[in-house]
């Protein structure tokens, strides 16, 4: 569980106030718990005194009264000394009142030279040998700690002695024996007051940390509500007014808030500007960082992998290439790093098929340190596609030239070829000969004629109207109009063609000519029994239709002709249609494709922009059709 700031600050001063009042307890305590041992030690001394002075009191007592030891013998004269305490009522009277009275004395012993007890304030001890206990001034001198074990453990007895001697000669001990547990009980009522001390200054200590935590960390509030404001977009923040250090913090925070939204708002043109850059190359481009993480991944990356860009954003090159990748083999990757590469070719396999693609890799270093690596993904197959189509649009404007040129040379003989013709034909005689020559020269300029009308016309810039039309619907009415033809080969048609789909502006008419063009080709490449496919899609901003049949497919050696003006393999074809379709879908900013194979079949094309105003279109049309006709495309 994670703890806020103020309840750390809270903590800390408990803690810390815990700490003293635990040091000034402990230190108090242990002066305290010495000092009643002492105190305990020297009034056991005192009362050893008491009882020496009273014994020699006894015996001088009983001098005075004649009493004296049989002889000299030991025995005899313990037995004379135990006689003369026994009979001493001053020292009975203090042995009792010393235990009676003193909180820590435990018993009073008084023994003879071989440890047997003579007197004593437990009755049960007299004649018994004594044991021996500790000295009270061990106890004195011991540790703190020490001392609490004692106090606090099992009861030991500990002892004061003081020589007892007879004249000059030694006779016992007397011994003051005190008792753990009665120190203990004159210690225990400090030790409790001590710590309800203790505990009230913890206590006190906690609610006066709670309070100042409160009152100095109340502007931290504020300020972190600032920089909430300031995550979630709100910059313009007021500070928080104080004249401290805080306030200090808040004037920054907010000043911090200002320049974040004027860097934002550079940051968001950048970023926007980006995008639309990204989003507009065909190349895959992918930046990884220092350490071989992903920061910049392109949209078109989603053309040569199965995955999203958004789900390689963040992840280390050695995952998003992992072992027995093409790429990894390619790059020549150690972990997360990559080898610089110029140029090299793999084969991946996208989401669309199988496809060779170009990679480069470049390191990114400044002052010798390597910053990071760019890799750029190209489709090698589009970019011939690409090339290709420009160099049937190369050579449809270089045909448009020639038969502009040849048209208008050829047209004017022509007109004077046909004039004198009919000149020559009324002039001629009726035989059969003449006359048959004269009709093959008529039709022969007829059929010259019709080939330049054919070229005029294609030469001819074409007007457009762009309107917002509806491509399904359009499609529908190709079909319709295209019925006969597809009847009469004995086709089947499959639709895929949705009922609600995004407005395009286009050429009504030049669209349908394109789409028929391709469906009237379709059935001519097929046999009774084949399949004819048209679909329409929305991708991205394109819109797409396909034409799909299962005829013969397209010689390898023909698919670079296919779009040039006069190509055909068809008996009888002009070979017109499809290089007009090639045309009309350029001069709609659009693009058409193929793929075929032999003997499968063919897949043509189109695509055409959803959002394109018919005024940006017709402001390039102009000059895309005199570029056109020029040879400048």
């Amino acid at each position: 569980m994670r703890l806020n700031l103020k309840t750390k600050f809270t903590l800390a001063i408990s803690l810390v106030v815990l700490f003293v009042v635990a040091l000034v307890s402990s230190l108090y305590l242990a002066r305290l718990t010495t000092q009643t041992i002492r105190q305990a030690e020297d009034r056991a001394g005192f009362i050893a005194q008491q009882v020496f002075e009273a014994c020699q009191q006894a015996l001088k007592d009983s001098a005075d009264h004649g009493e004296a030891p049989n002889s000299n013998n030991p025995d005899d004269t313990r037995e004379y000394v135990q006689n003369s305490l026994d009979n001493s009522g001053a020292l009975d009277s203090l042995l009792s009142s010393a235990v009676g009275y003193s909180p820590t004395v435990y018993e009073i012993t008084i023994l003879d030279q071989k440890s047997r007890v003579m007197i004593s304030s437990d009755p049960e001890m007299r004649d018994k040998v004594g044991p021996r206990h500790t000295d009270v001034s061990i106890l004195a001198r011991a540790s703190f700690l020490e001392q609490i074990q004692v106090l606090y453990g099992p009861q030991r007895i500990y002892e004061i002695s003081l020589p007892f001697k007879l004249g000059a000669q030694p006779f016992g001990d007397i011994r003051v024996g005190l008792s753990s547990a009665l120190l203990r009980a004159q210690v225990e009522p400090d030790l409790r007051s001590a710590g309800w001390v203790a505990l009230t200054a913890l206590v006190l200590s906690t609610l006066l940390a709670a309070l100042l935590s409160s009152f100095a960390l109340a502007p931290l509030t504020r300020i972190s509500n600032q920089l909430d404001q300031i995550s979630a977009g709100r910059f313009d923040i007021e500070p928080v007014t104080r004249a401290d250090e805080l306030g200090l913090v808040s004037n920054k925070i907010s000043k911090i808030g200002k320049q974040l939204r004027d860097v934002r708002e550079v940051f968001s043109n950048l970023r926007e500007n980006l995008n639309q850059v990204m989003s507009g190359l065909e190349d895959g481009l992918l930046l990884f960082n220092a350490d071989g993480r992903a920061v910049l991944v392109s949209p078109s990356v989603s053309r040569f992998f199965s995955v999203e860009p958004g789900t390689i954003m963040g992840r280390r090159a050695g995952e998003i290439f992992p072992l027995g990748h093409p790429l990894r083999d390619a790059l020549r990757m150690a972990g997360n790093r990559m080898e610089p590469i110029a140029e090299a070719e793999v084969r991946l396999d996208s989401p669309d098929g199988p496809r060779r693609v170009a990679i480069s890799a470049q390191m990114i270093s400044e002052r010798g340190e390597l910053m990071g690596t760019l890799l750029t993904l190209r489709d090698v197959e589009s970019y011939e596609r690409l090339g290709s189509q420009l160099q049937v649009s190369e050579r449809l404007a270089a045909l448009g030239r020639v038969t502009a040129g040849v048209a208008h040379e050829v047209k004017n003989p022509l007109n004077s070829m046909r004039v004198w013709l009919e000149v020559l034909k009324g002039n001629l005689p009726e035989e059969a000969e003449p006359q048959q020559a004269v009709r093959m020269l008529d039709s022969e300029i007829d059929r010259l004629d019709r080939a330049v009308k054919t070229f005029l016309d294609f030469t001819r810039p074409v007007q457009i109207e762009f309107e917002e039309s509806n491509l399904p619907a359009l499609v529908q009415q190709v079909l319709e109009t295209a019925r006969p033809s597809i009847q009469k080969a004995g086709i089947v048609v499959n639709e895929d063609i949705p009922a609600k789909f995004p407005p395009v502006r286009m050429d009504r008419g030049l669209i349908h000519q394109c789409i028929l063009n391709l469906i009237l080709n379709a059935c001519d490449a097929m046999s009774p029994g084949g399949v004819l496919t048209i679909a329409v899609r929305e991708l991205g901003d394109v819109a797409e239709i396909e034409v799909t049949d299962t005829g013969k497919g397209i010689s390898p050696e023909n698919r670079s002709k296919i779009f040039q003006l006069f190509f055909t393999t068809r008996p009888g074809g002009t070979g017109i249609g499809l290089a007009n379709t090639f045309r009309f879908v350029q001069l709609h900013n659009g693009s058409i494709d193929f793929q075929s194979e032999l003997g499968r079949g063919t897949t043509f094309r189109i695509e055409l922009p959803l959002e394109r105003t018919a005024e940006s279109l017709a402001t390039k049309l102009p000059d895309f059709e005199q570029s056109h006709l020029q040879g400048k495309v």
